[in-house]
């Protein structure tokens, strides 16, 4: 394990639009960051599909909480297109996942200041309003004080977690037809969005590395390794374990 006292250690995240690949990529990152120092993978999204799943597990009324929280996202999503709050039990029900999503945030932050790599699924961002990654609740929307105090929290929250900027950024870009292919059960309209969006992300300056996740998937994996180890050993990390291959 890393030595206390060390400095931070570096924080890689993976973005893109659901479909391009994050999470295998994020897999073999791993693999190769732990040949030059002690890695970890964590996700920093919303996570709201995984949270409905394991809710829906629940006896009786798991299913029921499921559709609960679909219905409740969904009209948080449809008032910030029109910037008006939603009711207050949605902007609870959002807010609940910005709770979690600090926690987990702020776990990453201890686990990086004991000098692990970080391997990072997603990352929140404020370079564009009403998009993934970022606030689900408009501060500028009128209405319910109690929806608008939640939705200042939210802002405050996001603020924080992007003031922690990325060591390196690896963006992987696909387009909506491969998008769609890979998440069927995705709507191609929300795709195309995400698409169209997630080059404008800048994550405060972060270093980002552009992949073409179009391309077969062995040539975006050895792409992202190399440079993944381009990076770590400008950073003074020495290779510790060697290929077989």
């Amino acid at each position: 394990m890393p030595e206390k006292n060390t400095k931070p250690g570096p924080l890689i995240a993976i973005v893109g639009c659901d479909g391009s690949g994050k999470s295998t990529v994020a897999e073999q990152i791993i693999i190769t960051a732990a040949e030059f120092s002690p890695a970890i993978a964590v996700h920093l999204g919303k996570q709201a599909g995984n949270v409905g799943r394991n809710l829906a597990q629940l006896p009786l009324i798991g299913k029921y909480i499921e559709r609960l929280i679909e219905r409740k996202v969904a009209k948080v999503h449809q008032s910030g297109k029109k910037n008006k709050t939603p009711g207050v039990i949605s902007s609870l029900v959002m807010y609940a996942f910005v709770i979690r999503r600090k926690a987990r945030f702020r776990r990453m932050l201890q686990l990086r200041e004991q000098g692990l790599i970080i391997v990072a699924d997603r990352f929140p961002q404020l370079d564009v309003p009403n998009a993934y990654d970022g606030p689900d609740l408009s501060i500028d929307a009128q209405g319910n004080f109690i929806v608008r105090w939640l939705a200042r929290r939210e802002f405050n929250a996001f603020k924080w977690m992007t003031a922690n900027v990325p060591d390196l950024v690896i963006r992987l870009n696909v387009d909506v037809e491969t998008a769609c292919a890979r998440k069927p059960d995705h709507p191609r309209e929300l795709l195309q969005r995400k698409i169209e969006v997630t080059p404008l992300f800048k994550f405060n300056g972060a270093p980002i590395i552009e992949i073409d996740s179009l391309q077969p998937l062995e040539q975006v994996l050895l792409q992202t390794k190399q440079r993944v180890s381009e990076f770590l050993t400008e950073r003074g990390f020495t290779k510790s374990i060697q290929n077989s291959d």
